[in-house]
């Protein structure tokens, strides 16, 4: 409840009644004193029943008063209708996991190991860093991981906090047939996944007009397309059928060989660009695993939905009840006055 007073100041006019109650006790006295030379014989005298209850009427009085005074400064209850509304936003965030991203590079100032680095970063476009990646609340967020095969690691959740913790859980195969690179196949898997819960959505709503206001795919790789049944080619045209835009972060250098030189699964930058143009993502190729922050600080803002906020306040009147209880209390506080106190009117 969010009370307020319309006219708080009228409060400042209670400073009179302590005055009023000064002036009230020296005119009863006056007006009901007892003159004797011997205390003794007032002590007997004792008090009328009048007597005794003279103070009834003056409380009855301040109360009607306070209350009027309540009553005045029109107590009120400050209603807020906000009406907002966010359309849906669904990527899938598909993680590398292939015998390559174990190689070590550079990551803030020490070596570590570019699936480690990957982790990081992705959990950050999860939740925020307080900095450029301001977390995704609201969204529906999954995890996919391949390498020779795509599996899902998370499906679309809300629950950001238990997608954090499957990132964290990320770890390379261990069998070396599981860790050649099948890029098709996981993006057909991510694919398929954004589409069964738009439909599963428009099923629950009863509307077979919902569509999800914006579905996406972030890839992040560091090689060529060597195993899965699907091409990327094929894939992006599906994910383009179903309006799904796919981003793609390619991490440049392949792994280096035995002799120290890079070679094996090098990012094709070409093929990769045209995939993720054909559904109307992009492309980016970074040489330092700290730039990942900022690529994906940029996917961050090329996928945010405004908020649309109706805001009115209205307010409803609190200060019946005082009015009533003032004009009450006040008839109370005069009847004992004039019964009470001995008074004629």
């Amino acid at each position: 409840m969010n009370a307020e007073f319309a006219y708080p100041w009228v409060f400042w006019i209670g400073l009179v009644l302590p005055i009023i109650w000064a002036i009230s006790i020296v005119s009863d006295r006056r007006r009901h004193g007892m003159e004797s030379s011997v205390p003794s014989r007032i002590a007997a005298a004792g008090g009328s029943m009048r007597t005794k209850v003279r103070w009834v009427a003056p409380l009855l009085l301040s109360i009607g008063f306070v209350a009027g005074l309540g009553a005045l400064a029109r107590p009120r209850e400050a209603i807020t209708d906000s009406k907002s509304q966010q359309e849906a936003i669904a990527i899938q965030l598909v993680v590398d996991r292939s015998g390559s991203m174990a190689e070590q590079s550079q990551f803030e100032g020490g070596r570590t190991t570019r699936i480690e680095a990957v982790k990081k970063v992705v959990e950050q476009f999860v939740l925020g860093d307080g900095d450029k990646l301001k977390g995704r609340p609201g969204d529906l967020l999954g995890l996919i991981v391949f390498g020779t095969y795509a599996d899902t690691m998370m499906p679309l959740t809300q629950s950001h906090e238990v997608l954090a913790d499957a990132i964290r859980r990320i770890e390379l195969p261990r069998a070396e047939s599981e860790r050649s690179t099948a890029i098709g196949d996981a993006l057909v898997l991510a694919s398929a996944r954004l589409k069964a819960s738009e439909d599963s959505m428009k099923q629950d709503l009863e509307n077979p007009d919902f569509e999800i206001k914006s579905k996406a795919i972030i890839l992040l790789t560091d090689g060529e397309n060597r195993e899965g049944v699907y091409s990327p080619n094929q894939a992006a045209q599906l994910a383009a059928d179903w309006g799904i835009k796919i981003y793609i972060i390619g991490i440049r250098g392949g792994a280096r060989t035995a002799f120290g030189f890079r070679g094996g699964q090098e990012v094709n930058e070409g093929r990769m660009s045209s995939v993720a143009e054909r559904t109307g993502g992009a492309f980016w190729g970074v040489d330092s695993l700290d730039d990942l922050p900022e690529v994906y600080a940029t996917i961050d803002e090329l996928e945010r939905t405004e908020v649309l906020v109706s805001e009115t306040t209205r307010f409803e009147e609190l200060y019946q009840p005082l009015a009533i209880a003032c004009f009450g209390f006040l008839a109370m506080g005069y009847l004992c006055r004039f019964t009470l106190g001995g008074e004629a009117a």
